[in-house]
């Protein structure tokens, strides 16, 4: 297992057990136990699903830690594939298989792992305008997706308490309306200190989902 996934995992799931008051062993032994076998992808996936069915007070979680078990497929088990393998057949039929599972936060893992190989500093423009192409022709799907964010980019030198003024305008239908918060969040201060996480958590209209995605991008980030 990628350790810098194995971070993220564990500090996206004991922020979420810390703000909800749940019980977190039982449920991190087993998704980690999920992330680390040798089996294929998509009964890693059936196992971690499980973990989420037996567990139905993290199911928050679910489709977040489906991303970083996509996540951690590419960094750690195509290592162990044919090298043509995310070309093949067999990874076609998995993409149909999974293509609506997951959430836009898998862009920004995706974003952070390539900052970290090129060693430069996550920022936001750069996201948008470099990784996702938002002013493309051909990706105006992003575009729409991220339009709150293109719309806000200046909230990143505000606080905790303007961008969950904006969060809480963006309509519960988008793709982004529980992610812009934390995303926000974190190109607006990639490093907290614990008064930040204070602060943030206290602007939260969700903490224990909040606190779970600031805490899985920053952990993964470092």
């Amino acid at each position: 297992m990628d350790q810098r996934i194995r971070k993220a995992v564990e500090k996206c799931l004991q922020a979420y057990a810390t703000e909800a008051q749940l019980e977190v062993a039982g449920v991190q032994a087993s998704l980690l136990e999920a992330f680390g076998s040798d089996k294929a992808f998509l009964d890693k996936v059936g196992q971690s699903d499980a973990v989420f069915d037996d567990h139905p007070a993290f199911e928050e979680l679910r489709e977040v830690v489906f991303d970083l078990l996509l996540m951690n497929f590419f960094a750690a088990d195509v290592e162990k594939l044919e090298s043509d393998y995310l070309e093949s057949d067999a990874w076609e039929e998995i993409e149909e298989q999974t293509i609506e599972r997951g959430t836009e936060l898998l862009n920004l893992l995706l974003y952070l792992r390539e900052c970290s190989d090129e060693d430069i500093e996550p920022e936001l423009a750069d996201y948008l305008k470099e990784f996702l192409l938002v002013d493309e022709d051909e990706f105006q799907d992003e575009h729409r997706i991220y339009e709150p964010i293109i719309a806000n980019q200046l909230l990143v030198d505000s606080s905790y308490g303007e961008i969950a003024k904006v969060a809480s305008n963006i309509p519960g239908n988008q793709e982004l309306a529980d992610l812009f918060y934390p995303i926000m969040s974190f190109f607006h201060e990639q490093h907290p200190a614990d008064a930040d996480w204070a602060a943030y958590a206290a602007q939260s209209t969700n903490p224990a989902f909040d606190m779970a995605l600031y805490g899985l991008l920053v952990a993964y980030n470092h």
